[in-house]
C-alpha cells in the first residue's frame, strides 16, 4: 500500500522551521514544505523586510540543499485590493472597506486561509499535514485533528525555546527575532509596539504606504486596531523622537 503524503506548514518562523529540521533528523517522511505568502501589493510582500530576505535569501535555499520541497502560495488578491474595495450593499454601499477587523480579519481569509484550503483540496486522500506546536502549547496542541495534522514538536519533546535554539545552531532562525516574538504581516492590527516601532524606525517606505492609505476618505472605518487610527500611532512616535532630541541637545 503507497503511504500517505505527508506536508509541512512553514511559515519560516522558529516552530515551523524546527518541525521541519526535526523530520530530517529522525527520518520522518515528508515530501514538501507549504508556505503562504500574503502580499501588500502585487509587488510588495507582506512579509516583515528582515523576514521575507531571510526566507528567500536563506531558509528556502538552505532546505532545498537538504533536499525539501518547497511549495509557495500566493492569492491573486492583496492588503490594498481588501482595503480599497467597496462595500456593494447594506447602509455602507459604495465606501472603501478600509483595514481589517481585529479578530475577525479579511486578509487572513481571503489572502492565506483560501488559498491553503484549495492547495488542500488537490492533495490526496489520507494526506498527513506536520504542523509547528510546540510541547508547551497544550491548548494549541488538544485542537489538533488527531491523524491529519501531527506535531513532531510534540513527538520530540521540543519547547518553544527547544525550537529557537535548534533553529539557532542551524542558522536558521528568522532575525524578526531581535525585535518581537512573533510572526505576521507588516500592516497586521494585532502587531506589538515594538513591531510597530520597528516598522517606523527601519521602513518608513513601508510606514508612509498605510499613512497613504488613512487618508483615503470614505472608509467604512477610520481605526487602524481597537483603539487607534494608523496616523496616531504615528503622532505617537513623531512625538516621542522630538522628546528624545530635546533631551539629547
Amino acid at each position: 500500500m503507497e503511504r500517505p503524503k505527508f506536508i509541512a506548514s512553514c511559515s519560516f518562523g522558529k516552530d515551523s522551521v524546527a518541525t521541519l529540521l526535526l523530520a530530517l533528523e529522525h527520518n520522518e517522511p515528508l515530501d514538501e514544505a507549504v508556505y503562504c505568502e500574503v502580499m501588500f501589493d502585487k509587488d510588495v510582500s507582506g512579509e516583515v523586510p528582515e523576514h521575507r530576505d531571510f526566507i528567500y535569501e536563506t531558509a528556502i535555499p538552505a532546505l532545498e540543499r537538504m533536499g525539501v520541497k518547497v511549495v509557495v502560495l500566493r492569492s491573486q488578491k492583496t492588503y490594498v485590493d481588501l482595503f480599497t474595495g467597496r462595500i456593494t450593499r447594506g447602509p455602507k454601499k459604495g465606501m472603501v472597506r478600509s483595514f481589517p477587523i481585529c479578530g475577525k480579519c479579511a486578509v487572513q481569509r481571503d489572502c492565506k486561509v483560501r488559498p491553503i484550503e484549495r492547495y488542500q483540496k488537490a492533495l490526496p486522500p489520507g494526506t498527513v499535514q506536520y504542523v509547528g506546536i510546540a510541547q508547551d502549547e497544550q491548548d494549541r496542541l488538544l485542537r489538533l485533528e488527531g491523524g491529519r495534522q501531527v506535531s513532531l514538536l510534540e513527538k520530540y519533546n521540543f519547547t518553544e525555546k527547544d525550537a529557537w535554539e535548534l533553529c539557532r545552531k542551524a542558522g536558521l532562525l528568522s532575525p524578526v527575532y531581535a525585535f518581537t516574538d512573533r510572526g505576521g504581516c507588516w500592516f497586521c492590527p494585532n502587531a506589538k509596539r515594538a513591531e510597530l516601532r520597528h516598522l517606523y524606525d527601519c521602513h518608513p517606505d513601508l510606514w508612509n504606504r498605510m499613512l497613504a492609505l488613512q487618508a483615503i476618505p470614505g472608509k467604512t472605518t477610520e481605526k487602524f486596531n481597537r483603539t487607534q487610527r494608523f496616523s496616531d500611532i504615528d503622532a505617537i512616535f513623531r512625538q516621542e523622537d522630538q522628546t528624545a532630541l530635546g533631551r539629547a541637545a
